[in-house]
């Protein structure tokens, strides 16, 4: 968080804030568009020049409805499909994989960054243990690196392997399609990716909390040690550390009030709430923070597009120096 000691740096960052919100955030929602915006000639261009250009993001509804998965796609399906399919699917007994946990040590609690524990099995027990929500573990699958196209190529031909005008738009085609589904308990911890992403709900729903990267300021960082949890499904839970690694994670959960308690400047950071429903899409641009929670049994597919490393990228290192983030 800014230091409230350095006055310049601390007025420049509120002048920041002043004139983002003024000419930029104006809107207090996420833009929505139809479909049919997106089969015009032009689109590419306009999609290009209004969102991307901008960093802006925007909603497509009905986006991916055209796409074979969005009739198909369920658990019942899989069953059916794929019920003996080897799967990665990430355990954890809190639901946040990649998320803050605290480990009781001999120093006392401390918070550390825990990566989820990856278990493979077939698919039809990954649906089992998702639907008996009496476990004390939450199951997820989300390990990406383009799991959909590598894991799941059976699947592909129910989807489309790019999003032809974002692929135009950016020049470039997707350097990973991912695949996700989980419980509803399962929630993404807030962060930011290096990616031009275009998020695809294809059964069930997605609620995103999106904080632009000009708000960094008042999104509150701090240094971690690294674990991994181990044990998770036999009740002998823990966290294994990672000897003397670190890593810079997002402090604050949004969802937690007594956080907001804790990290009073996180008010001053805008936030946009937005469900993405099934067949629709959201862009969400680089460098955005997002925290996402779903419906149970959710399944949705992403397209990361490198992001540019641009002048946009150079001003954001430079606001995450000034603000101490």
């Amino acid at each position: 968080m800014c230091d409230k000691t350095d006055n310049k740096v601390a007025e420049a960052l509120e002048v920041l804030k002043t004139e983002t919100s003024e000419l930029i955030h104006v809107c207090p929602e996420v833009p929505v568009i139809n479909v049919n915006e997106t089969l015009k000639a032009d689109w590419p261009l306009r999609f290009y020049r209004n969102f991307v250009a901008k960093n802006y993001p925007v909603v497509i509804r009905g986006g991916c409805k055209h796409f074979p998965a969005v009739s198909k796609w369920n658990s019942r399906f899989f069953l059916e499909a794929i019920p003996n399919k080897e799967v990665t699917v990430a355990v954890t007994p809190n639901g946040y994989a990649d998320g803050l946990a605290t480990k009781t040590t001999e120093k006392g609690k401390v918070h550390y960054f825990v990566m989820p524990e990856e278990i493979k099995m077939p698919m039809r027990e990954f649906i089992k243990k998702m639907d008996d929500v009496s476990k004390q573990y939450i199951c997820y699958i989300q390990k990406q690196n383009s799991n959909l196209t590598e894991d799941f190529s059976e699947l592909m031909c129910d989807v489309q392997s790019e999003i032809p005008w974002a692929s135009k738009a950016f020049d470039k085609t997707p350097d990973a399609v991912n695949f996700w589904m989980g419980d509803a308990r399962a929630i993404t911890s807030m962060h930011k990716d290096p990616y031009e992403n275009i998020y695809c709900v294809i059964d069930g729903f997605k609620d995103f909390i999106l904080i632009p990267p000009t708000d960094l300021p008042y999104v509150p960082y701090k240094t971690y040690p690294v674990g991994t949890y181990k044990d998770v499904m036999n009740k002998k839970c823990f966290i294994e550390d990672h000897k003397g690694e670190k890593i810079e994670w997002i402090a604050i959960d949004p969802l937690k009030r007594n956080h907001h308690d804790k990290y009073p400047q996180f008010k001053n950071a805008t936030q946009y709430k937005v469900r993405i429903k099934s067949g629709d899409c959201l862009y969400l641009p680089s460098l955005w923070f997002h925290h996402v929670k779903q419906s149970h049994k959710c399944i949705a597919i992403n397209y990361w597009y490198d992001m540019d490393f641009d002048v946009k990228y150079c001003y954001f290192n430079m606001l995450k120096r000034l603000s101490g983030s």
